[in-house]
């Protein structure tokens, strides 16, 4: 069984500049806690561009791969498949919508998705009381990097 996490914020910046933060996964490593080894194709994040990275202390990092699946630059969405460590899944969307000139409103949903059996009823048991916390940190990251660089 499936888990979700939908956490939202306000954003105190036009829509353009949360959206360029997202749109640019070279840059992701300054917003959010991910070292950025590769984008490949190189460039703004488009369909099927694979974006590999790592988390974690230096010595226990933890690698993650990013498959970019739908690009909306109309629509301020984007959506990517995320592969992390032993077997775990999420299938990421976020939507920015503009709220006025100044504001803007993301929204984040993670499905996580755990591999079958034992490995993933322990894995669930493990990580279910902070799953929910790994969205909302990376949310508010995704904020104050936004709203710092709209002011400065």
């Amino acid at each position: 069984m499936p888990y979700v996490s939908c956490p939202s914020a306000v954003v105190d910046t036009p829509v353009g500049v949360v959206w360029g933060l997202l749109s640019e996964p070279t840059g992701w490593g300054s917003v959010f806690d991910l070292r950025v080894l590769s984008v490949d194709p190189p460039g703004p994040a488009v369909a099927g561009q694979e974006v590999r990275g790592e988390t974690g202390l230096k010595p226990l990092h933890l690698e993650l791969t990013f498959r970019m699946t739908e690009i909306d630059p109309e629509h301020h969405r984007l959506r990517m498949d995320v592969h992390l460590p032993f077997g775990l899944a999420v299938c990421e969307d976020l939507r920015c919508t503009p709220l006025d000139a100044t504001h803007c409103q993301v929204d984040y949903r993670c499905d996580f998705g755990f591999p079958r059996g034992w490995r993933g009823t322990l894995l669930r048991l493990l990580l279910k009381p902070n799953l929910g916390s790994g969205p909302e940190e990376s949310l508010f990251r995704l904020k104050r990097a936004a709203e710092r660089g709209y002011a400065g």
